[in-house]
């Protein structure tokens, strides 16, 4: 689906997405989902370079990832033949996914839905989602609690988020600006990216905003009961004051 939204092609630079994305604080977590039986099939929704597809693998889980950006897949193919894994990559839209078979946990992580601008984008991922879901089986779901007062503040001035090195030697340097558009729920964020010392170039992040009670019943409208919701990677109950929302949710055969 076509939109005036994007994610800035700097930013699906594998290197500099690696190199910027290193924290396994929810690596943990999933782990304590998975499935006890090694035989159990994961399926993981935008799994970007493999920062969690190659460790799962390891824990030898049949793990299958599926992302719509070619050159993250291709960084995470390289990853898992260097680590001697064998992992089935598939270049799709996950709005559109149709792969035949059932899986027995299905993750979306790492924010990854704030890409979903539209609506019909997402209730449209949420049915790709119970089709390839076993009865029984867990769907996983993080993304941000909307901070307002963060996003205000934020429109104020230009802050630095990242300053790091590359694999391939690149000095990198962020700064991030924001402004939020309340018709559309878009938070229209701008990096600015600085390499080896020098400006590069501006480069849209923009995501949309997911309110809790807005989409528990997105979720709940679309046959997915929420099991639990947390407000952490830590199993913390979703507060107010949580930074994320964390849903572990069962697909029910009698909804939408």
């Amino acid at each position: 689906m076509k939109s005036n939204y994007n994610v800035g092609e700097l930013i699906y630079d594998a290197n500099i997405y690696d190199g910027m994305n290193t924290d396994l604080t929810d690596l943990k977590f999933y782990r304590r989902w998975l499935p006890k039986d090694k035989d159990a099939r994961v399926l993981e929704l935008c799994c970007g370079t493999g920062r969690l597809t190659i460790p799962i693998a390891r824990d030898e889980y049949d793990i299958c990832g599926v992302d719509f950006t070619s050159s993250m897949l291709e960084q995470a193919k390289r990853k898992a033949s260097e680590a001697g894994l064998e992992i089935e990559f598939i270049q799709a839209d996950i709005r559109t996914l149709d792969l035949g078979k059932e899986y027995d946990l299905i993750l979306i992580p790492f924010n990854s839905i704030h890409h979903l601008y539209e609506n019909e984008d997402l209730f449209k991922t949420f049915d790709v989602v119970k089709n390839h879901l076993k009865e029984g089986g867990l769907f996983l779901l993080d993304c941000f609690n909307p901070n307002l007062q963060y996003i205000v503040e934020s429109e104020k001035e230009q802050k630095q988020i990242a300053e790091y090195t590359t694999d391939d030697g690149r000095e990198v340097f962020i700064k991030q600006s924001m402004r939020y558009e309340s018709k559309t729920q878009i938070n229209r964020i701008k990096w600015y990216y600085h390499v080896n010392g020098n400006f590069d170039s501006i480069q849209n992040l923009d995501m949309r905003l997911f309110f809790p009670k807005e989409l528990d019943s997105y979720l709940e409208f679309k046959g997915l009961e929420i099991v639990h919701k947390f407000g952490s990677f830590k199993e913390e109950p979703f507060s107010d004051a949580s930074e994320k929302q964390i849903f572990i949710c069962q697909f029910l055969s009698n909804a939408q």
